[in-house]
């Protein structure tokens, strides 16, 4: 089997060159390698070029369209069997295309994806937020845990498709936010077979500090918003926890203030408070415990449940703002 892998590039050309070093070591060699880089200023073509006696590569420049038409300008040109997306940020261990390989052949995949995991090389804090995106406690365990609740739906970070599947389907309708997501339904809905291989894992950076990540996390809660104005269906109530965590917060810290105000008197407010307080106090201490347990780490636990908090406030908001926008003013914001 030949695979072509894809990569959307925009404006970050130190994080293709680690990811291109993690695939020239892959154990199977049997693939091309596709760049798009979609309207950067900050251009990788001379990384790229390092990499053509030890890779099968080619790379592109297109106007700026979003990553996920990006993906649809590389599945173009690409000649593969099978078509794997990585984002650029992600660094693939060597095994990664044999497990692949292995799994595609076993269950007959039409479309898979993978989970990602933690690099020793990475910060404190990208640890953390690796930690916060793959808990129990925060996602479900909806983002390639063999657990995860309801159906697994791969995401662009690390996913493949057949070419069968990218004829059929025709590729990404959405070129951002959501756009795998949307991308993954239709795929699911046409009857292909799609599967976790949970061998597959890459490390995956993703932001390196909270305020990209909250930046990031928001855009994620106004796209479930759209997904579910094109499939109802698809908006379920472990979406729509991180909204009542992020208006409960809002709540708790409106209470906090009145009791300081009303310090001397026992109200019902003081005791909603105090319940409040202890609720969020024992979500803090069930989150930095089982992230020392993961991570073996005290600062990337302390982290963690920054990290967790960060993720479930911007997905929050961003599902509360989007829902405003498109189901009670009617706007029509789906990019």
């Amino acid at each position: 089997m030949f695979f072509s892998i894809i990569i959307p590039l925009y404006n970050r050309p130190q994080e293709i060159k680690e990811l291109l070093e993690s695939l020239v070591s892959q154990t199977y060699r049997n693939f091309e390698v596709i760049v798009v880089e979609d309207g950067s200023t900050n251009l990788a073509e001379d990384i790229v070029k390092l990499f053509s006696t030890d890779l099968q590569i080619t790379y592109f420049f297109k106007e700026n369209g979003g990553q996920g038409f990006a993906r649809n300008y590389g599945f173009e040109r690409a000649i593969g069997d099978f078509f794997i997306v990585f984002d650029s940020d992600v660094i693939v261990p060597s095994e990664y295309l044999s497990m692949v390989l292995s799994s595609i052949e076993k269950n007959k995949w039409d479309a898979f994806g993978g989970p990602d995991a933690t690099h020793s090389s990475f910060t404190s804090i990208q640890k953390a937020i690796s930690y916060s995106m793959t808990s129990p406690f925060t996602t479900g365990g909806i983002r390639g845990n063999k657990r995860h609740v309801g159906q697994f739906h791969p995401r662009s970070f690390n996913m493949g498709i057949s070419r069968t599947v990218w004829q059929k389907t025709g590729g990404y309708k959405l070129s951002r936010r959501s756009e795998d997501i949307e991308f993954s339904i239709r795929v699911i809905g046409s009857g292909y077979k799609v599967g976790l291989i949970s061998e597959a894992f890459v490390y995956h950076k993703r932001r390196v500090n909270f305020a990209q990540f909250y930046k990031q996390i928001y855009s994620f809660g106004k796209g479930r918003i759209d997904i579910a104005q094109l499939y109802p269906n698809e908006l379920k109530f472990v979406h729509v926890l991180p909204s009542c965590f992020t208006v409960s917060i809002i709540v708790l810290l409106i209470l906090n203030f009145v009791n300081i105000l009303t310090f001397d008197e026992m109200t019902l407010l003081h005791y909603l408070a105090l319940i409040g307080n202890t609720l969020i106090l024992l979500f803090c201490t069930v989150l930095f415990v089982h992230s020392l347990i993961s991570t073996k780490s005290i600062r990337v636990a302390m982290l963690s449940v920054l990290a967790s908090f960060t993720q479930l406030i911007a997905y929050g908001s961003g599902f509360i703002q989007n829902y405003i926008d498109r189901v009670a003013l009617k706007k029509n914001t789906v990019r």
